[in-house]
């Protein structure tokens, strides 16, 4: 199988040695997206509604890129700043995922890049 890079250009572009996404025969999977406006390439200001939302937004862009939408993802792994924003998140996390949503999984984690309050990356299949 062949690998396909997937690049977007209403989602952020990679601040490190990664790229958004890789296509590899069906399945999609994404580097992880942090709350960055791909206009400005600045971390939107707000709480973790805000933050989770342009954070999904980001990852939206990158599936249809590739074709794909949040219909085609079957795994999230979210990682937020405080475990304590878990509710709001899902609150977020809930528009853009419905029933059935895909497998998942939500830690809190030490730190994120640039200070944000949640990053989240996901895999994606389609026949």
């Amino acid at each position: 199988m062949s690998k396909e890079i997937i690049s977007s250009e209403n989602a952020p572009k990679a601040i490190g040695p990664y790229v958004q996404a890789v296509k590899v025969g069906n399945f999609l999977f994404t580097s992880g997206q942090i709350p960055l406006d791909p206009a400005t390439n600045t971390i939107v200001v707000g709480d973790i509604k805000v933050q989770a939302k342009r954070v999904l937004d980001n990852l939206v862009a990158v599936l249809n890129e590739a074709g794909l939408t949040t219909k085609n993802v079957v795994k999230t792994t979210c990682f937020l700043k405080n475990i304590n924003d878990f509710t709001a998140f899902n609150e977020v996390y809930a528009e853009y995922f419905t029933s059935p949503a895909p497998a998942r999984s939500c830690v809190e984690v030490a730190r994120l890049p640039k200070g944000v309050l949640c990053e989240v990356e996901l895999v994606a299949y389609k026949d």
